[in-house]
């Protein structure tokens, strides 16, 4: 009797560590909670090919990471302070920005670009009945003359700066003002960016004959801390990227469709700039060809100035 207890026990012993690890296995996986800066005032038509990008990479990742949440928070902010309650664990769990070195110091980049390198290929908003003076500039020295604005808190404005262009900035939502106001001349704006602002007014044109090229990859940032997220979400891309739904959100998504086309870069002067704030491991993903819209690529070489 007493070797049958001593078994009985010995069996239990064994057998109860066992059902519990596997209970602890097949538990649900923890749900996601994304939190992303949403603004109602500036209602900005362009944040939906992000969010929607989003959207796609935490729901191809859900069979492996489990159940996720989306949450919009609704705070006006400029970019930078959007950074900081990134990095600070308040409010916020992700921003997409332009990257820079000082950018992935701050927060986790995730290293896959979300324009395909759009964002690098500007072309400019200018006042009304102003596109004469512009057809004259032919050279980067005569471009450098144009007072440029940009966003106070933007990448870009350190890029064009030291490229030798003359910047003038200020805050997002008040730069169209201020180049009505003749603050400055030229609004450089990626090809996606400038057509729901040029409808909106008739005061402002696009310009037609210039554009400015730099390598200027927008990611997501996360947390340096929450590596479950920076895994999550570079799963679920390159998932997309892999099967051809993160071509084809991009080639159909309404801010980012057509727009090569429409912005006739073909028709246009090309002004290579170097891009000092590009990260070492950036710079690096330019090799990687098949995260990038090549197509731009096929511009006549006779249109380019270095």
């Amino acid at each position: 009797m007493e070797i049958n207890r001593i078994y009985y026990i010995l069996l239990i012993t064994f057998f109860i560590p066992l059902s519990f690890f596997a209970q602890a296995n097949n538990a649900p996986a923890p749900m996601t909670e994304v939190r992303y800066n949403l603004s109602a005032q500036f209602v900005d038509p362009k944040q939906a090919y992000y969010i929607s990008l989003l959207e796609m990479a935490m729901q191809k990742s859900e069979p492996k990471f489990g159940p996720y949440k989306m949450t919009p928070v609704e705070i006006e902010m400029p970019q930078g302070r959007t950074i900081k309650l990134v990095e600070s664990k308040q409010h916020l769990d992700i921003v997409w920005t332009m990257t820079s070195i000082e950018r992935e110091n701050q927060l986790q980049a995730i290293y896959i670009p979300l324009l395909k390198g759009l964002m690098g290929y500007r072309i400019g908003i200018i006042r009304q009945g102003e596109q004469a003076k512009f057809d004259q500039v032919n050279s980067l020295n005569a471009f450098k003359k144009i007072i440029i604005g940009q966003g106070v808190d933007w990448p870009d404005t350190e890029i064009l700066e030291r490229n030798g262009f003359k910047v003038v900035s200020g805050s997002a939502s008040n730069l169209l003002a201020m180049l009505s106001k003749e603050r400055f001349d030229y609004f450089p704006r990626a090809i996606h960016e400038p057509w729901d602002e040029l409808a909106r007014s008739d005061d402002i044109a696009l310009e037609q004959h210039l554009l400015l090229r730099y390598a200027s990859p927008i990611y997501f940032f996360v947390h340096k801390q929450n590596k479950h997220l920076a895994e999550r979400i570079e799963f679920g891309l390159r998932l997309a990227i892999n099967d051809g739904s993160f071509d084809k959100l991009f080639q159909n998504h309404p801010i980012t469709a057509g727009v090569i086309e429409k912005a006739q870069l073909n028709k246009r002067i090309e002004f290579e700039m170097s891009n000092p704030l590009l990260s070492p491991k950036s710079a690096e993903l330019l090799k990687e060809s098949h995260l990038w819209l090549t197509a731009l690529e096929k511009m006549p070489q006779s249109t380019r100035q270095n």
